[in-house]
């Protein structure tokens, strides 16, 4: 009993009496709800090494104390750490980071690839665009840099001398894309040389502090070098529609913040001012909207659904290329599915293929290494009518010299 009463042995007990609630309050919360208790799921299924991981998964998901005191401990370590967790990096002046795409920029190449592997982004876009070529659709590629890759010197002052493209991965692509002949939009080289017109900073940032997406002025840059590279090709004639411009700031949350889902850091950070340009009709004063009638299809991920699709609507990149093009254009956008998904999407959607002359397929850099359902090859459904016109030979180096723009 004199043992009971020492403060030491006291402190054990309540940390024992700690230790074995948080299993028994565990059973009672899931013995009352009506998928039952999740510690026998374990046998319920062989146990296998996937299966064993899923379990663990699953116990460490709907565990009761793990969802009370995480979002406090990730709250504390970005507060008085600055960690962002398995997501973001936090910079100075406000920047945050993927960090995903952070990996990818420092990962080397892969030089053995196993059987069947669908990680090689070449095989499938030079299929895509034989295969468009056949139906006599010419396609351009755009590659969005990653953020880290235009802004790494944000993230270390060791990186102020790292200029053009940085990822291996992605330098080791875009040689193979030009070595075969694939038409390639540039914006490491455009984004890069408006950096050092703009200096390392700028009030028009190429992209969004707390978020991965472009910002406005880089949706204008992109847009700008597009319809340059396009009418320089002769694949695209300028249209007679006017355009004008309406100035909309719109509050924005980065995506970075909220992948951390943690409610408290996104109340404890400020949401960022975008100054946002809607695209409007001169002749209606209408927002641009799409027209499926259009010769030109853009495919792409969240970099051309961003301002676009959501708030505010109009000035996202599709707005802008139709502004310089003085033409309506259609769309078809995955988030997240630039590399495979969108082409997916697109098979099962013969008629956006319709009069088609020119395919833009953008998406993001990371998706190079990281894209979802790899890049794997899809193939088209038939032309949609016999008349459709006769293959093109996709390569603007048959007819004409190199022009300005073209990757280098």
């Amino acid at each position: 009993m004199n043992r009971l009463r020492d403060p030491q042995w006291f402190l054990i007990l309540m940390f024992l009496g700690i230790i074995a609630s948080v299993p028994l309050i565990q059973t009672v919360i899931e013995a009352r709800r009506d998928d039952g208790v999740r510690a026998f799921d374990v046998f319920s299924q062989a146990p296998t090494a996937a299966n064993l991981r899923a379990y663990e998964r699953s116990l460490e998901a709907a565990n009761w104390a793990a969802q009370v005191s995480r979002p406090w401990i990730q709250f504390a370590q970005f507060e008085w750490l600055k960690d962002g967790g398995e997501k973001a990096v936090i910079a100075p002046e406000g920047w945050y980071f993927y960090k995903p795409g952070l990996n990818y920029m420092l990962a080397r190449i892969e030089k053995a690839k196993p059987a069947g592997a669908t990680n090689d982004p070449l095989p499938a876009i030079v299929d895509f665009r034989d295969q468009l070529a056949a139906r006599g659709i010419r396609l351009v590629l755009m590659p969005v840099p990653n953020k880290e890759s235009i802004y790494p010197d944000r993230l270390t002052s060791r990186a102020d001398a790292l200029l053009g493209v940085v990822a291996p991965r992605t330098r080791d692509l875009l040689e193979r894309l030009r070595a075969a002949n694939v038409e390639v939009i540039d914006l490491f080289k455009e984004f890069h040389e408006a950096r050092q017109q703009t200096g390392a900073i700028s009030p028009a940032s190429l992209y969004l502090a707390q978020d991965t997406h472009w910002s406005p002025v880089g949706v204008d840059l992109a847009a700008k070098a597009v319809a340059r590279r396009l009418k320089e090709l002769g694949w695209v004639q300028p249209g007679r529609v006017e355009y004008g411009e309406r100035s909309v700031p719109v509050r924005r949350l980065g995506d970075i913040l909220r992948m951390m889902q943690v409610p408290l850091i996104e109340r404890r950070v400020n949401s960022e001012t975008v100054p946002c340009v809607q695209v409007v009709r001169g002749d209606r004063g209408e927002l641009y909207k799409d027209a499926p009638e259009s010769e030109i299809l853009v495919l792409g991920d969240s970099f051309v659904r961003i301002y676009q699709q959501d708030e505010p609507r109009a000035a996202g990149f599709i707005a802008h290329l139709a502004k310089e093009l003085k033409q309506p254009l259609f769309s078809l956008v995955n988030d997240g599915g630039g590399s495979t998904l969108v082409r997916q999407e697109l098979r099962g959607r013969p008629a956006f293929l319709k009069n088609k002359k020119v395919v833009l397929w953008e998406f993001v850099e990371r998706d190079i290494g990281l894209g979802l359902e790899g890049w794997k090859l899809v193939p088209l459904p038939p032309a949609a009518s016999p008349s459709s016109p006769g293959p093109v030979n996709n390569s603007a180096d048959v007819n004409e010299p190199k022009k300005p723009g073209r990757l280098n």
